[in-house]
């Protein structure tokens, strides 16, 4: 038998079949793109929206930073503040202290006419100036025997009356009398006249 041969589609059928398949991958590549883009836009979005919200949330942990600095500020300056109100108070208490005078320097020969005026004084009663020539007389200076009677502490008044009181036990006196003799000892007229009154004269 004879092969028959297979008849050809016509031409504009087999254009439609590769029109068709064009059409297809086109659709299915747009498609695939649509969904890439979609995608992308999204995570752009959410992207976006993150950047947003650190933003907004940014601010508030500054604050909250921002907060304890003032606070520890305000305590510096609290604690700067109180060493200088104490100075101040130190400073005040120096200066309301009385400033002690200055002693003045004894020399041996003082000390020693000191201590033999008051050994006198122990003995028998005498006016200032009856003391100072009597030290003056055991050999003190001038100077050393009135810095010995003007730092020792004395009654010149109850001497005075001391003194009055040994001349009436060795003899009898008049007021007068006693005054004259009380003031020829160094007393002044005044401790004399207050001897006599003190002894009933």
């Amino acid at each position: 038998m004879a092969k028959m041969k297979k008849a050809k589609k016509p031409f504009y059928k087999r254009v439609w079949v590769w029109i068709l398949a064009i059409i297809i991958v086109s659709a299915i590549a747009s498609g695939g793109e649509d969904d890439t883009a979609t995608e992308s836009t999204a995570t752009e979005e959410k992207a976006v929206t993150e950047k947003a919200d650190t933003k907004t949330e940014a601010p508030k942990v500054e604050e909250t930073k921002a907060e304890p600095k003032q606070e520890e500020a305000v305590e510096e300056e609290a604690v700067e503040e109180e060493p200088v109100q104490e100075e101040e108070v130190q400073e005040e208490e120096v200066q309301e202290e009385p400033a002690e005078p200055a002693k003045p320097e004894v020399s041996l020969s003082q000390q020693n006419a000191i201590a033999k005026a008051e050994q006198y004084l122990d003995f028998t009663a005498f006016s200032h100036s009856g003391l100072i020539e009597q030290l003056k007389y055991d050999g003190f200076s001038n100077e050393e025997a009135t810095f010995a009677v003007d730092n020792i502490t004395v009654d010149w008044k109850e001497q005075a009356v001391k003194k009055g009181q040994d001349y009436l036990d060795m003899t009898s006196f008049s007021r007068s009398g006693l005054i004259e003799q009380l003031t020829f000892d160094g007393f002044s007229n005044e401790e004399a006249t207050h001897a006599v009154d003190t002894l009933g004269l």
